[in-house]
């Protein structure tokens, strides 16, 4: 071609130089997709990432649905399916919550008065952990007190769960309805906020007499 083309009048400087400007935008359009093939490549050859894991990548929680050459499917625990490409597996960091142990920690705070029974109120709390049928026994649930706050006590409830992927909103949801209802009825009473309101007024003041001598 390179020799034929000359001989009827056409300048292969032009062409080749049409053909190297589109083998460089072809090369560099094809280059996302490349690199994503290699990665599911890499994912599914290393088993880093398996059906049912669930995940924290980009900042999206899930279950890992399905495992495709060019990208992951992640379902949110609100049911969203985000399509993950998988360069964004290998080259960024992504939160396991499953890889060597199903069981993952739900951690639940809280906050009492400082005139509370602060171990009522710890056992009050596991009495609630233990009572629900998605808390496993081991690990153990912990209640603690996290911290002195200005105006409370915070604690923290910590439960262990071996079904992640069924969400935790839920779960969260029935442990703190069982705990205030479970204070209320031994007297263990929250901070109420309470704020002071001073009214300053200014004091009368005589203006000096102008009047002359």
């Amino acid at each position: 071609m390179l020799v034929a083309l000359p001989l009827v009048g056409l300048d292969v400087t032009t062409l080749s130089i049409f053909s190297g400007a589109l083998g460089v935008g072809l090369g560099f359009g094809l280059q996302k997709i490349a690199s994503n093939y290699v990665s599911g490549f890499i994912v599914l050859l290393d088993r880093s990432l398996r059906i049912g894991d669930v995940v924290t990548v980009d900042g999206r929680k899930g279950e890992v649905k399905a495992i495709e050459t060019r990208y992951t499917v992640i379902k949110g625990l609100d049911g969203v399916e985000n399509i993950i490409p998988n360069e964004t597996l290998i080259t960024q960091s992504v939160s396991h919550h499953t890889y060597s142990d199903p069981k993952v920690s739900v951690v639940i705070g809280l906050a009492v008065g400082y005139d509370a029974d602060l171990d009522l109120a710890l056992e009050l709390m596991l009495r609630a952990a233990h009572s629900h049928k998605r808390v496993i026994d081991q690990p153990a649930a912990g209640a603690r007190v996290k911290n002195l706050a200005l105006h409370a006590v915070e604690l923290e409830l910590s439960v262990w769960i071996s079904d992640p992927s069924v969400g935790e909103g839920d779960l969260r949801s029935d442990l703190q309805k069982d705990i205030v209802r479970l204070f209320r009825e031994n007297g263990v009473r929250f901070p109420v906020p309470l704020q002071e309101v001073r009214l300053l007024t200014p004091e009368t003041q005589e203006k000096p007499s102008t009047s002359g001598a």
